[in-house]
This record gives C-alpha cells, sequence and structure tokens, in this order.
C-alpha cells in the first residue's frame, strides 16, 4: 500500500476569512513543525514552476502558512514547499499555524 502525502487533498478555504492576506499579515504567528500526513490542502493543482524554482520564497514567507480549523490543519499557502520536503523524503513541514474558531 502507498503511502500518502497529505491527510487529504482539498479544494477551497471550508473555514471562515481569517483576514490575514499578505506575508507580514501572518509575521506576528511563530512557526512550528507539522506533519505532512496531518494536513489537508486548500488547491488542488500545483504550479510546477513554484515548484522548481530556487527562490520561491524570495518575495514570500519562509514559513507554509496553516490554518487550523475544528481541529483540522489546512494548508493555505506553501503547498509547493510540503511536496518538496516529501519529495526529499522529510515528513515535517515548518509552517506558521493560526487556529481559527
Amino acid at each position: 500500500m502507498a503511502a500518502m502525502i497529505f491527510k487529504a487533498v482539498g479544494a477551497g478555504r471550508p473555514y471562515p476569512d481569517h483576514g490575514r492576506d499578505g506575508v507580514g499579515d501572518w509575521s506576528d504567528v511563530p512557526p512550528r513543525q507539522v506533519r505532512l500526513d496531518e494536513l489537508v490542502t486548500t488547491k488542488r493543482t500545483l504550479d510546477l514552476d513554484a515548484l522548481l524554482a530556487d527562490d520561491s520564497t524570495f518575495f514570500g514567507d519562509l514559513f507554509a502558512h496553516v490554518v487550523e480549523y475544528r481541529g483540522v490543519l489546512y494548508l493555505e499557502d506553501g503547498l509547493h514547499r510540503a511536496v518538496r520536503a516529501a519529495l526529499q523524503q522529510r515528513p515535517i513541514l515548518h509552517a506558521r499555524v493560526l487556529t481559527v474558531a
């Protein structure tokens, strides 16, 4: 049986709007380690250019953005980072995790 990278692949954000859109809006959320197999993606497609780019985080946050809602961790931004980690056989991703009620 093949191992799954993510807990599930979703399409869209099932949680309420949290009002944090830009990188600066997330800067006060401390990063922590998150297991890839605990994440539900909010995007079904991956930009291959972003995955393969050496400087993919040059203009963005160094950490992925995850929203915790009703006990589920949703990968909002950083799908390319997560897939890159999986390809390098790393089960952990460093992410900023925002809890939304």
